[in-house]
């Protein structure tokens, strides 16, 4: 059990942590009653301004006992950077469905298509009162809720049909007093990650993902009645029905002081939470899909997201350099017989040797890093170089052939443009290699092969750190194309000694 005071700590520490993505209001929606049975409610609490306002206004709060214990609680927590609608309590999230909160949903991204949807609920009787894209979906829900053909409807079908409606990037967690206790979460296009943390052992370490199997006769029998397979092979929960937390995230850095376990979502996966037990499922099945999640256990401490004695994260991260740079470098450079070995990519070296030219694309700083390293790759890897800009590069419909290899850079691994100009690369059939921050990340998952730099959290908005360990990156991996070279290898023991001197 926790006490309520345990869960506003516990939503407003993973809010402090998130605060460096930038950010003009914040929210939370709990369990409002003090787990008596009589008729639950969802309290919201929304402010303008820091998350530390927020926090006073929770503890103002009237007939909210902080001692209050809870068997099962689900909160959620949000900082808004407005896009649609000025900064205002009103307009920050969660969004709900009614003046009942029937419905309260936090989203990360944008809904493109909110004003048909819009114009639709409204046409139903559903007022709005925000000027958000987000709000059309806790009405979308709640009319789906409305409508629905049968009283067992379950959470995630709900969820489900709402998405399929939504067009655009979101990362969405629900919460409802229809389903006390159920939590779901959803993502396309913007991150998110499920934490889990039970002191008891876990049914399984891989979930598998689960799939509606709906043609038209069963459709009615079976997407009427909740999931039966709910059982204990097909979700995830602490063995003998003890105690376990999940937490969900856009960033690990938001839970990695409670857990460093955590599951990656892939686009349009559900995950939905009822009594402890979290299973995943998926609307369609399609040949390249991972048959589960797997649990992966992150190298990341608390103390490197904690700005410690700087003034700033970027100041911090500006004097972590001399580190970040032998980390990248760590187990890869061997300066006694000056080889380089990046494991990501030895298993496609023979094929990146064979190719036509070069071509890497980012943006921002991971384009500049790209631009520094260009001269030194073309010398050590005597092939041309491309380098590109993600917006440019799709805007032009850049020619990319069967024999073209494609560097990606991208320091969250999550960069939209990087990321759609690497689906349009994989489309035309190029190798691609990721260079990323962060692992589990879409990029690094979506990449044939990759090297991750190993710099460490990077919190600051202008890189430093990433920037030093990415150009340090593409340079060995000239150094490993070159290494059969008689010509190069003088010039190959001057970088190398260089790269000694270095930190």
């Amino acid at each position: 059990p926790r006490t309520r005071k345990e869960i506003f700590e516990t939503l407003i520490k993973g809010l402090q942590r998130l605060e460096y993505r930038g950010y003009d209001s914040a929210g939370v929606a709990i369990d409002g009653n003090n787990n008596e049975d009589k008729e639950r409610f969802i309290k919201l609490v929304k402010k303008r301004g820091k998350v530390k306002a927020l926090e006073e206004e929770l503890y103002k709060q009237d007939g909210l006992d902080s001692k209050a214990d809870f068997e099962t609680h689900f909160g959620i927590a949000h900082t808004r950077w407005a896009t649609h609608g000025v900064p205002s309590a009103i307009n920050s999230h969660p969004q709900r469905s009614d003046k009942g909160n029937e419905f309260v949903v936090i989203h990360n991204g944008i809904i493109t298509n909110y004003k048909d949807l819009r114009k639709f609920l409204e046409s139903k009787g559903y007022e709005f009162e925000s000027e958000t894209d987000t709000e059309t979906i806790p009405k979308l829900i709640k009319y789906m809720y409305d409508n629905r053909e049968s009283e067992d409807t379950s959470f995630s079908a709900l969820v489900e049909r709402v998405i399929q409606q939504l067009e655009g990037a979101f990362a969405l967690v629900f919460k409802s007093i229809h389903y006390p206790g159920e939590a779901v979460a959803t993502r396309r296009g913007s991150p998110l990650l499920i934490g889990v943390r039970s002191k008891y052992k876990l049914s399984t370490e891989q979930i598998p993902v689960l799939y509606r199997t709906c043609n038209i006769e069963n459709m009615k029998n079976m997407c009427n009645s909740r999931m039966k397979r709910l059982d204990s092979s097909t979700c995830l929960h602490a063995v003998g029905d003890k105690a376990v937390e999940f937490f969900f995230a856009s960033d690990a850095s938001a839970i990695i002081e409670h857990t460093n376990r955590v599951i990656f979502l892939e686009d349009d996966d559900i995950a939905a939470v009822t009594d402890g037990k979290l299973s995943i499922h998926r609307l369609e099945r399609s040949a390249s899909d991972d048959p589960s999640r797997v649990i992966q256990t992150l190298q990341m401490e608390l103390q490197q997201i904690m700005k410690g004695n700087f003034s700033a994260f970027m100041q911090k991260e500006i004097f972590e350099q001399p580190e970040s740079v032998v980390n990248t470098m760590r187990g890869r450079v061997n300066f006694e017989n000056s080889t380089v070995l990046l494991g990501g990519l030895k298993d496609h070296l023979k094929e990146i040797k064979r190719c036509r030219r070069l071509i890497i694309i980012g943006c921002g700083t991971s384009y500049h890093a790209a631009v520094a390293t260009r001269q030194v790759l073309e010398e050590l890897t005597e092939l041309p170089v491309m380098v590109e800009l993600a917006s440019d590069f799709l805007d032009r419909n850049t020619p990319v052939f069967r024999d073209d290899v494609c560097f990606f850079i991208s320091q969250s691994g999550e960069t939209a443009d990087t990321l759609m100009a690497l689906r349009y690369c994989k489309e035309r059939r190029a190798l691609t290699v990721g260079i990323t921050n962060t692992v589990g990340s879409s990029i690094s998952r979506e990449t044939d092969c990759g090297v991750h730099i190993n710099a460490g959290p990077e919190i600051g908005v202008a890189s430093t750190k990433a920037y030093t360990s990415q150009f340090v990156s593409l340079v060995m991996f000239g150094l490993m194309m070159s290494e059969d070279r008689i010509s190069l290898q003088k010039r190959r023991r001057e970088i190398i000694s260089g790269l000694k001197s270095l930190p």
